[in-house]
């Protein structure tokens, strides 16, 4: 299991993953809150992952920019002047990275999503990648509209990119089906029957999500029970909103780089 996987010996630190990455949180959340910081351990623990290609895609976008604790404390303080706020920043930036050293309901494509997103726009559609992550087990349904929501501002996004307009009322399937026609992931775009049902398929994809939400919570069961999400929803959800995302993204890119 990840959870037993152990580093070669360094000093005095905790020699699982699981452990270095629960005194890395510990130690970045000292120092956000005015404990006292351990920059030595800090940097080694930091090296730790951000040189591990598996798992430095689930890694914090914070941590990742910060060599040593006194720049990570200088941004914590801009993000708010206080403690409580800081400390749910740096928990929910360590979340997928927990989940995934502890076996928890992650998913292979978790990191690889988390890579293209980060180089996409880290502080922007990254950001809201984590929070999808975060919430599949927690809270399915605020994981499920957050799923959404990713694929929305990736759209615009792109179509911003693309300087094509749209407004304000354009819904999720509105908003791919514009996105996907620039990039010439049309259905219709296509002769190939084998690519047009792939790319048919993520379009109904894209219109299940848009609806899935409402869907779970106005339906009803036995006995007029509400039906809600659970977690297996959420992580449906999220990872359709991830792979859909990616394959946008990657599209994107290298359409602009050809």
């Amino acid at each position: 299991m990840k959870v037993l996987e152990r580093m070669a010996p360094d000093d005095d630190l905790p020699q699982t993953m699981i452990e270095r990455a629960t005194m890395l949180e510990g130690v970045m959340l000292a120092a956000a809150t005015n404990g006292a910081p351990d920059n030595a351990a800090y940097e080694k623990l930091r090296r730790d992952f951000v040189l591990r290609d598996d798992l430095k895609g689930l890694l914090p976008q914070f941590l990742r920019a910060h060599r040593d604790l006194t720049a990570f404390r200088t941004w914590t303080q801009a993000q708010s002047p206080h403690w409580r706020d800081r400390r749910a920043i740096i928990a929910e930036g360590f979340a997928p990275l927990m989940e995934h050293l502890e076996g928890g309901r992650d998913s292979p494509g978790d990191a690889v999503t988390t890579n293209i997103l980060q180089t996409f726009d880290a502080e922007g559609v990254n950001s809201v990648w984590t929070k999808a992550l975060t919430r599949r087990v927690s809270d399915p349904e605020g994981a499920i509209t957050v799923a959404r929501t990713l694929l929305e501002i990736v759209c615009k996004r792109i179509l911003d990119d693309l300087q094509l307009p749209y407004t304000d009322t354009e819904d999720l399937p509105k908003l791919y089906g514009m996105a996907a026609k620039a990039l010439n992931l049309a259905p219709n775009q296509h002769a190939e029957e084998p690519i047009k049902a792939i790319l048919g398929g993520a379009m109904n994809l894209v219109n299940g999500l848009g609806t899935l939400r409402n869907r779970l919570s106005d339906s009803h069961g036995r006995g007029g029970l509400p039906v809600r999400p659970s977690a297996r929803h959420a992580s449906l959800a999220v990872n359709t909103a991830g792979a859909i995302a990616t394959f946008l993204v990657e599209t994107h890119i290298e359409r602009g780089m050809s």
